[in-house]
């Protein structure tokens, strides 16, 4: 078994397992909805759908990139992706890294024959974007089908792995090469940290127009890490544990940049969603909570999970008085304190 399976293995059942979540906040509890008690509204005028490059989603949701390149992440994928067909809710792979290498594992990614009209994300990160050209990256894309491919951020949990990446150079320029030659859209994705207004101002000017935030608050990813490794590994990745842009946070900083967004990082439940939507985001990506549905309960718990977020959901915007996803962006609300602090800026030299 490779230095990769073994590290894709380790990470599932981490996640599985073990204490993984954040100890701080995403802040998205700092987002309270006003209740409408006369909404105006039936349950059959709620349009929860929207459209998400070129594809149709039912719900505002994504099963977030997980695994993939093990047979085990073969498994889940497909369990994942026939849920995202049953609802028609979107789905990512994970890293396709080891594809790269060895393109024979194709098939632990390969998920289109249970999900034929799915948004499908393919996934690679930037440093691998940066050494690879763009015909091997776009391969990676055709052999999975995929409708648009996610390049993931990273840096944080490279540095704290022993056997991870430690030159971020020219991963700007090869995402801005992407943009000009892939023949899909590409979606720039945090695994964790979040992104601030100046990497989101870099994006947007290289010509990026989707970002998946992946905010502090949820899974962490340095902190997963500090579970797994040498004992250097260990500390670093419990100093870093907590870093980054809370999610909430990150959603208002990448809508102000001009970008379409998806909101990760700890989003847990529909209400969760809601006030994401709320902030700006046109949809919400999940994935431990689908992971941890899945180890216990199998498909069936995919499904049950699909089916809570997506009635939640639906439930929300109702009793905020919204027919339409879009409108959630003009619910009444108001902002806590410290996601206020975050989005003016105070204390900082935020540009």
């Amino acid at each position: 078994m490779s230095g990769i399976e073994e590290r894709k293995l380790s990470h599932i059942d981490l996640c599985i397992d073990a204490d993984v979540e954040s100890r701080g906040t995403t802040l998205l509890e700092q987002v309270r909805l006003f209740h409408e008690a006369l909404p105006e509204l039936s349950c059959s005028e709620i349009d929860a759908s929207i459209e998400v490059m070129g594809r149709r989603l039912q719900a505002p949701i994504l099963i977030s990139s997980m695994t993939g390149g093990v047979a085990r992440g073969q498994e889940l994928n497909r369990a994942f992706a026939t849920v995202a067909q049953k609802f028609g809710l979107g789905i990512g792979v994970g890293s396709q890294r080891a594809m790269l290498a060895q393109p024979e594992l194709a098939a632990t990614y390969q998920v289109r024959d249970v999900a034929p009209d799915a948004l499908l994300l393919a996934n690679i990160g930037a440093v691998q974007v940066r050494d690879a050209s763009s015909a091997q990256i776009a391969e990676l894309v055709e052999a999975i089908r995929a409708d648009a491919l996610c390049v993931h951020l990273n840096a944080a949990q490279e540095l704290v792995q022993d056997e991870g990446d430690r030159d971020f150079r020219g991963c700007l320029d090869a995402i801005a090469r992407l943009v000009s030659e892939l023949a899909v859209p590409l979606v720039v994705k945090e695994t964790g940290c979040g992104l601030g207004p100046t990497t989101l101002a870099r994006l947007h000017q290289v010509g990026v127009r989707w970002v998946d935030v992946a905010g502090a608050g949820g899974t962490t990813w340095t902190g997963v890490e500090a579970l797994r490794g040498s004992r250097r590994q260990r500390a670093l990745g419990a100093e870093l544990r907590e870093w980054g842009v809370p999610t909430a946070a990150a959603v208002v900083f990448a809508r102000r940049a001009g970008l379409r967004v998806i909101a990760s990082g700890g989003v847990r439940s529909a209400l969760d969603a809601v006030r994401a939507l709320a902030l700006g985001a046109e949809a919400v990506s999940l994935a431990l909570p689908f992971l941890r549905a899945h180890a216990e309960r199998g498909e069936q718990g995919v499904f049950e999970t699909a089916e809570q977020l997506s009635e939640g959901i639906r439930a929300l915007m109702l009793l905020t008085g919204r027919r339409r996803v879009a409108d959630l962006r003009h619910a009444p609300r108001v902002i806590g304190p410290e996601l206020q602090a975050w989005i003016e800026g105070r204390g900082s030299h935020a540009d």
